[in-house]
């Protein structure tokens, strides 16, 4: 379980890199950040497959499905992104407003309602390929690692501040 924690971490510093972002050169950076983007995909794949015990028919058709559930999870990975970095520039200028803090809640709102409605997608292309048991452990494993990422990016976000 100690890489899952590891997974989780670099994971939680990954959708958050967007707040540390400087204006740096493109080439280098660039590539440094997709190496990090790849080990860490890379663990958290190892993780699962760790997990999962899957045997070699279950996994021919299990991870083209776990792959584009992943892609369509980075899309909302990178809105939530986006959210937390406008939400640190506002905290940093202190310009939280009314009509930033409505917008960015119902943003994250929004993102919340997608995430669910992603994995609701998928159940059924994940039912082609595992056992109903074998979808409901890889939605734990996958729950698991998102409320580990969630909880390590809430703790170092400050909360609004009270006006």
């Amino acid at each position: 379980m100690k890489i899952t924690k590891i997974v989780v971490v670099l994971i939680a510093l990954l959708i958050a890199a967007p707040l540390f972002a400087q204006n740096a050169p493109s080439d280098k950076p660039a590539s440094n950040k997709q190496l990090l983007m790849d080990k860490i995909k890379a663990d958290k794949k190892l993780v699962v497959a760790e997990n999962m015990q899957l045997t070699e028919a279950e996994a021919k058709g299990f991870w083209p499905v776990y792959e584009a559930y992943q892609k369509d999870l980075g899309i909302l990975n990178d809105r939530t992104a986006a959210t937390i970095k406008s939400y640190a520039e506002a905290w940093n200028t202190k310009t939280i407003t009314n009509e930033k803090a409505k917008k960015m809640t119902a943003e994250m709102l929004a993102i919340q309602a997608d995430e669910v409605k992603l994995m609701k997608s998928y159940v059924p292309k994940l039912d082609k390929v595992l056992s109903a048991v074998k979808v409901a452990r890889y939605l734990q494993i996958e729950n698991k690692i998102r409320a580990m990422v969630k909880y390590e990016l809430a703790e170092g976000i400050p909360l609004v501040p009270g006006k």
